[in-house]
């Protein structure tokens, strides 16, 4: 546990007074060893006693270079000096073209258009939205069916939801979720795509990795076969890059690494380096082109945020843009992605309690058989053991996950590989 210290105890009361926490039971919020931060820098964040810990999750996958980056903090408060919003709602805004114009040379979406939105359930939920209304504004009826992966999860709006799969978190909604059809994996979505292809409004998938699945991986093979289906069934192939764009799997974006070019891609998490709530919805310009139409009419997208585009976002987002390449990130994450691997193979050596490794670019996952030793929390004893080795991991259900920062070291990676192995074992010995 953390160290008796009154003054963290008051933060954590104070905090449980008055914030409810997202997928956080509440009623055992501070037995947890939660972190109350004060600060960040670099790969570390630092409580309220300004101790010091490894974000080795990088605050749920959305810090790529560190926190507090003097460049990133530059391009802050420039913009801020300039304006911090302005709608983009039947106007434009400077920063938000520079920044539509760069992701268009990089985002693997054949002559996109970006529809902006603050978080990824945002985005899917406008794919959704443009892959059944472009069906409509084409004078095509009967198109309302969405095809998605066996544990999927696209976020917590209905429409994400719905995409998503069955699971704890979603069955209270159950009942205001919309039929989708399924595939066990890539290649039999590929199938299901095929069987259903005259009812299919879109097809929607993460690429490579399933990070809330507590990272199921797939080949970049089956990806080419369910993207191939989707063209032979004339059908939207959405991705959901929202976790794995940005560079964590090795390449900017997952679907690079299998050559696939779908219609609609989601980003969102690492779009600003972890600076700001951002993410976008990529359209080729071939479906958005089914929007246009006079003005006012029914063909238009009636769908917007207050703060779509927000320029501060996209001052940031741009530079971060910048920095992955001047920096050049993509080399070291596949060097640590290869270390991260290998040491945590190490672990599974020897410890029977560890059912398998999963691991794809810096996503990574060791999962424990909770059944064997009769603890189903065991995962979640783990990560809060590791707290008090200064290393912050989260556990998704019986797996232990790591999602390192794109800038980690050598050392840092070594670290939580350790920190892994040795709070597994002092969880055994109780």
């Amino acid at each position: 546990m953390l160290p008796d210290n009154e003054r963290h105890h008051q933060w954590v009361a104070r905090d449980e007074e008055v914030v409810w926490h997202g997928f956080t039971q509440m009623a055992t919020f501070a037995a947890n060893s939660p972190l109350v931060v004060h600060r960040g820098e670099g790969r570390y964040v630092f409580d309220t006693e300004d101790r010091r810990y490894l974000d080795a999750i990088s605050s749920l996958w959305v810090v790529t270079l560190g926190h507090c980056v003097p460049e990133l903090n530059d391009a802050l408060t420039r913009q801020a000096s300039r304006i911090a919003h302005s709608t983009l709602l039947g106007n434009g805004c400077d920063a938000t073209v520079l920044l539509a114009e760069a992701l268009a040379e990089v985002v693997p979406v054949d002559r996109p258009r970006f529809l902006f939105a603050s978080d990824g359930a945002s985005a899917v939920e406008q794919a959704l939205k443009i892959a059944y209304q472009s069906w409509r504004n084409r004078g095509v009826t009967g198109r309302t069916l969405f095809a998605a992966l066996e544990g999927a999860y696209h976020g917590d709006t209905f429409g994400a939801l719905s995409v998503g799969d069955s699971g704890f978190y979603s069955e209270a909604f159950a009942p205001l979720k919309f039929p989708v059809v399924r595939g066990r994996n890539y290649s039999d979505l590929a199938r299901v795509v095929s069987e259903n292809a005259d009812r299919l409004a879109g097809v929607i998938v993460e690429p490579l990795v399933q990070a809330a699945a507590g990272m199921a991986c797939h080949e970049s093979s089956g990806l080419l076969e369910v993207a191939a289906a989707c063209r032979a069934a004339s059908v939207p192939l959405i991705v959901d890059e929202v976790a794995t764009g940005f560079g964590r799997t090795g390449s900017l974006f997952a679907c690079n690494e299998a050559g696939v070019r779908p219609d609609i891609a989601c980003l969102g998490k690492a779009m600003t380096g972890g600076y700001l709530p951002m993410s976008a919805t990529a359209v080729t310009s071939s479906l958005a082109d089914t929007f246009l139409g006079p003005d006012l009419s029914a063909q238009t997208l009636y769908h917007g945020h207050s703060f779509s585009g927000n320029a501060l976002c996209a001052a940031v987002a741009l530079r971060h843009l910048d920095l992955l390449s001047e920096w050049n990130v993509l080399a070291n994450v596949k060097e640590r992605s290869v270390q991260l691997a290998e040491g945590l193979d190490r672990i599974a050596r020897g410890r029977p309690v560890v059912s398998e490794v999963r691991s794809k670019g810096l996503f990574a996952a060791v999962e424990l058989d909770t059944a064997a030793v009769g603890d189903p929390l065991l995962a979640r004893k783990v990560c809060s053991r590791a707290v008090e080795h200064g290393v912050v991991l989260r556990s998704i259900g019986p797996a232990v996950t790591t999602v390192p920062m794109l800038t980690s070291t050598y050392d840092e990676i070594d670290r939580i590989v350790w920190t892994i192995a040795e709070c597994i074992d002092e969880v055994g010995r109780g």
